[in-house]
C-alpha cells in the first residue's frame, strides 16, 4: 500500500465528512401561504390524514384558556377541542441569558395550528373536531406538585359523533396521555381513521445553529429510527412512510415533541408549512352504531434526555440516535457524565475524557510514531529505487516491497492506528453534538479577571474563535513534529490539514473544539517524550 495515497485518502475523507455539513447546511424553512381547510362531510371509508391543520380564530374564540403549572412546565390549553396553545419548559431557556424566555415546545407561530388536536377521517373527508361548536369543559386552572396528576376532560360533538377527550398531565414527567371515547349515536357504523396531531414552530434557534436543525423523525416497527432533516424536502414532499410506526416526532438535538399512538397499526405523515412543523399519527377504526369506543395517544414534550426517554412508552428512546457511531457514542457519554459527577463542570469532564481516550490509545500512537520514524529512515533508499526503476513500475514496486521486508517496515503502520481512532472521534463528535447535558453548560464562563462572557455554552461555538485558532496552531505544531518520510506531497497534505480544520472548527460546538485541542496538546507532549527518549 502506498503510504502517501493512504494519508491523502484519510485527509480527504476527514475534509469531506466535516466539510459537507459546514458548506451545505440544512435549508431554512421558507414561508408558504396558509391554505384554509374547512371541515369535510362525514363519509364511509378511510384515508391517511393530511398533516397541515389549523384552527380558525372564530373557533378558538369560542373557548377559554386553561393553564396547568408544574415544576417542569406550564401548559396552556384551549377548551375549544382541547388543543394545546403553548407548552413552556420551566427549566430550559432559549439562550444563556438569565432573563431569556423559556423554551416553548409549541411556539407562537404554531399556537393556532392545533397541537394535540383530534381529527376524524372518513373516506374523502377530514373533520377537524376543534372547529366544531359546542365544546364544554368543567374545571379551572391547576398547579401540580410532587407526583400529582390532573385530568382535563373536554366534551364535544363533531360530524355526528360524541367525543370525550381525557388528557392526563403529571407534575413529575413531561408525558401527557390521552384517552378519548367516541360514541356513535347513529344507526349505521362509521369507518375511517382517527388522527392525533402535533405542531411546533421549531425546536432550535432559527438561522443560528446549522448543526442543530429541527427535523421530523419517526420510529417504525421494522426499521427503527428514521429522520428527514432537509427543510426543502419537508416543504415539498413531506414525510409519509408506509410502515407502521411506534412513535413520530418533531425534534432537534436537544428537544422533542413526540406522539406515541396506542394502536398497533398506526401510520404517520408530516410536513413543514409556513415555518411550522406539522405531524399526525393515525390508525384505522370503526365506530359501531349505538356504541362507544376508546382510542388513545401519548405525547412527550421535553428535553431529549436519554434517561428520561428510556422510561417512555413505544420505544421512544430511539429518538436519540447517533447513527453509525451509536455504540461508541453512548459509552463515551456515560464516561462524560461519570466524570461530571466528580468535577461538576462539563468542560473539565471533556478534558478528563480526552485524557482517558489518549491513555487508551497511547500504545497505538506510540506504534504509529515508530513506524513513521522507520519510514523516514529508509526514504532515501526508496527514492533511489524509484529513480533506478523509473521506467519499470512493476519491478520498482517489487523492489520497494522487498526493502520493506528487509527492514521489517510496515508502510501502513503509521496510518492504521490513526484509522482506528477516527471512529472514536466521530462517536464523540455525535455524542457532544446531541447531548442535552452540554446545552448551556459552561466551561470557562468568563474571560479570566473580566466580565466578558466566553465559553459559557459548550454546545455553541466559541464567540471569539480563540479555541479553534489555538487548536489549529497546536495541530500545525503536531504536524511539524511528525515524521513524514521525506515525501513532499505527504508533507504538504499534512500541513494543509491544520488550515482546513481551523476553518471547519470555527463554528463547531465549543465542547468538541476543547476535545480536539486537548487531544493535540497531549499528542505534542507524547511526541516530544518519544523524540527525547529516542
Amino acid at each position: 500500500m502506498d503510504t502517501k495515497r493512504l494519508i491523502a485518502a484519510l485527509a480527504l475523507s476527514l475534509i469531506v465528512l466535516f466539510g459537507w455539513s459546514y458548506l451545505f447546511p440544512p435549508d431554512e424553512p421558507k414561508p408558504l401561504p396558509v391554505a384554509a381547510q374547512p371541515d369535510a362531510k362525514l363519509e364511509q371509508g378511510a384515508k391517511i390524514p393530511a398533516p397541515v391543520v389549523s384552527a380558525s380564530a372564530a373557533a378558538l374564540a369560542q373557548g377559554r384558556a386553561i393553564t396547568v403549572k408544574t415544576p417542569l412546565y406550564t401548559a396552556r390549553f384551549n377548551t375549544q377541542g382541547g388543543v394545546l396553545e403553548s407548552f413552556v419548559l420551566n427549566n430550559f431557556r432559549e439562550t444563556i441569558r438569565k432573563d431569556a424566555p423559556h423554551i416553548d415546545i409549541v411556539g407562537k407561530a404554531a399556537s393556532d395550528k392545533a397541537a394535540l388536536g383530534l381529527v376524524i377521517l372518513p373516506a374523502g373527508g377530514e373533520v377537524h373536531t376543534w372547529n366544531a361548536p359546542g365544546w364544554t369543559f368543567e374545571g379551572t386552572d391547576a398547579e401540580l406538585s410532587g407526583s400529582e396528576k390532573k385530568t382535563l376532560v373536554f366534551v364535544g360533538e363533531a360530524a355526528g359523533l360524541k367525543i370525550e377527550r381525557r388528557l392526563t398531565l403529571s407534575a413529575d414527567t413531561y408525558l401527557v396521555t390521552e384517552e378519548t371515547t367516541v360514541t356513535n349515536p347513529g344507526s349505521a357504523p362509521v369507518s375511517g381513521r382517527v388522527a392525533f396531531t402535533i405542531a411546533t414552530a421549531g425546536l432550535s434557534p432559527t438561522g443560528e445553529d446549522q448543526y442543530n436543525p429541527t427535523r421530523i423523525a419517526y420510529g417504525t416497527v421494522k426499521s427503527g429510527f428514521n429522520e428527514v432533516t432537509d427543510h426543502g424536502d419537508l416543504e415539498k414532499k413531506g414525510v409519509a412512510p408506509e410502515e407502521k410506526i411506534n412513535w413520530a416526532a418533531v425534534e432537534s438535538n436537544y428537544f422533542l415533541f413526540a406522539a406515541m399512538p396506542k394502536a398497533e397499526d398506526a401510520l404517520t405523515n408530516g410536513k413543514l408549512k409556513d415555518g411550522v412543523f406539522n405531524l399526525a399519527v393515525s390508525n384505522a377504526v370503526t365506530f359501531e352504531a349505538g356504541q362507544a369506543k376508546t382510542v388513545g395517544c401519548s405525547y412527550y414534550m421535553g428535553p431529549a434526555d436519554r434517561a428520561i426517554l428510556a422510561k417512555m412508552p413505544n420505544k421512544l428512546e430511539q429518538a436519540v440516535d447517533f447513527g453509525w457511531f451509536h455504540l461508541i457514542a453512548v459509552p463515551l457519554l456515560f464516561m462524560l457524565n461519570w466524570f461530571y459527577g466528580f468535577v461538576h463542570n462539563y468542560g473539565v469532564a471533556v478534558v478528563l475524557l480526552t485524557v482517558l481516550i489518549k491513555i487508551i490509545f497511547w500504545p497505538l500512537s506510540h506504534k504509529s510514531y515508530k513506524s513513521m520514524e522507520q519510514m523516514k529512515k529508509i526514504q532515501p533508499m526508496i527514492q533511489k529505487l524509484r529513480e533506478k526503476y523509473a521506467d519499470d513500475k512493476e519491478l520498482m514496486n517489487k523492489e520497494i516491497m522487498s526493502l520493506y521486508k528487509t527492514y521489517k517496515v510496515n508502510p501502513a503502520g503509521g496510518c492504521l492506528p490513526m484509522v482506528v481512532q477516527i471512529p472514536v472521534f466521530f462517536g464523540l463528535y455525535k455524542a457532544l453534538l446531541g447531548s442535552i447535558e452540554l446545552r448551556h453548560a459552561p466551561f470557562i464562563a468568563n474571560v479570566p479577571f473580566t466580565d466578558i462572557v466566553w465559553l459559557a455554552d459548550l454546545s455553541a461555538k466559541d464567540p471569539y474563535y480563540v479555541t479553534p485558532v489555538i487548536m489549529g496552531a497546536t495541530m500545525f505544531i503536531q504536524q511539524k513534529m511528525t515524521p513524514t518520510g521525506g515525501d513532499p506531497l505527504q508533507a504538504k497534505i499534512m500541513l494543509l490539514m491544520p488550515v482546513v480544520f481551523t476553518f471547519l472548527f470555527l463554528s463547531f460546538p465549543a465542547g468538541l473544539v476543547v476535545y480536539w485541542l486537548v487531544n493535540n496538546v497531549l499528542s505534542i507532549a507524547q511526541q516530544w517524550w518519544m523524540i527525547r527518549k529516542a
